[in-house]
């Protein structure tokens, strides 16, 4: 091991896809919900109830607060010391307001990992820690942010737009895509935002998640009784990982119901969904808050919203995915045991 490579092991810096693309995105999507998401929340039962506290003090600072929360969650993800993580509060504000969530994403990461390559190595550890942090954390929001946003902005506009004109076939797509996102050890939730992910195109995003989610939960109801029902219903299929990689097959049934209904939600019920909705699919039901947000913004609320919020998210991907998995079990592809979750 050369020196260099000594020194970033002592440092716990580790320039890889896992480290970047997948722990400091999840934990990203953890800021996101501890501010923006859950603000969104208690904003929409707010407006329904007539709570002004929610309405008009909670959801301000939630907005206001979502660039901190994003880059403090990245900075403790990529195991950052207390004067980094803290002096990330800095590097996350000034990121979201120069490139948005991207922006954040990127403040915090590179501020982050240049605050733990100074840590304890002067005397004044206390005043360079946090400086270096935060100047290269701000310089990178300031400079880069606003670029790799718009790129991320125009790209989301690019499918929503797609989505559109071809309301089918970019139904699967996004439908698929959004869905195996949510399950793979990456961030549905934070590629959502950062692409903009809104509309139709939203509508088909939390219809996919949604379908992986449910259908895992009920194609494993046998081993893992009402526990495995609401921790993947709820939670995440996420959970199913392992097994998938015993088994790819398992994962043929949800993947295959959110092909099934994409395009049900895009053409036939023109679904939609707000970007912080849209990669959630049901978990804490953040995907249903969304939609109604966006189906209400454009007149489309009332008990037959519910209903197809109902039908598309949680009964018809239930009952496809069941059927599907009913057939696969039959042929021996799904066996006894595929699904059991360590709960």
């Amino acid at each position: 091991m050369s020196e260099t490579e000594g020194f970033l092991k002592r440092k716990n810096i580790v320039f890889s896809a896992q480290r970047y693309f997948i722990e400091a995105l999840s934990y990203m999507a953890l800021g996101l919900f501890s501010s923006l998401i859950i603000g969104t929340i208690l904003n929409t039962i707010g407006g329904k109830l007539g709570i002004t506290f929610f309405t008009d003090t909670i959801w301000p600072i939630a907005q206001a607060m979502t660039g901190p929360a994003i880059a403090v969650a990245v900075s403790y993800g990529l195991q950052s010391p207390p004067l980094v993580i803290f002096a990330s509060v800095l590097t996350g504000a000034a990121g979201a307001e120069l490139g948005g969530p991207v922006g954040a994403f990127l403040a915090a990461v590179f501020g982050a990992e240049f605050g733990k390559l100074v840590y304890k190595e002067t005397k004044i550890d206390i005043i360079v820690t946090p400086a270096t942090t935060i100047i290269v954390g701000v310089l990178v929001g300031k400079f880069v942010g606003p670029a790799v946003s718009t790129f991320m902005n125009e790209f989301g506009r690019m499918i929503i737009y797609a989505t559109q004109l071809q309301p089918i076939p970019m139904g699967i797509l996004i439908s698929v895509l959004m869905g195996m996102a949510l399950t793979l050890p990456i961030s549905s939730a934070a590629i959502a935002i950062m692409l903009g992910l809104s509309g139709l195109a939203g509508g088909a995003a939390t219809v996919g998640c949604s379908a992986q989610m449910i259908g895992f939960a009920v194609m494993s109801y046998r081993e893992n009784g009402m526990s495995g029902l609401f921790a993947q219903g709820l939670g995440t299929s996420m959970l199913q990982m392992p097994n998938i990689i015993k088994n790819p097959r398992i994962w043929i049934p949800p993947t295959l119901t959110s092909a099934i209904l994409g395009p049900l939600s895009t053409y036939i019920f023109k679904m939609e969904n707000i970007p912080i909705g849209s990669g959630m699919g049901t978990s804490g039901f953040v995907g249903q808050f969304g939609t109604i947000t966006a189906m209400e913004a454009i007149g489309r609320g009332g008990i037959t919203l519910y209903l197809n919020i109902l039908l598309l998210h949680f009964i018809l991907p239930a009952v496809l995915t069941l059927l599907i998995a009913k057939f696969m079990r039959k042929r021996g592809w799904i066996k006894e045991g595929d699904l059991k979750l360590d709960l």
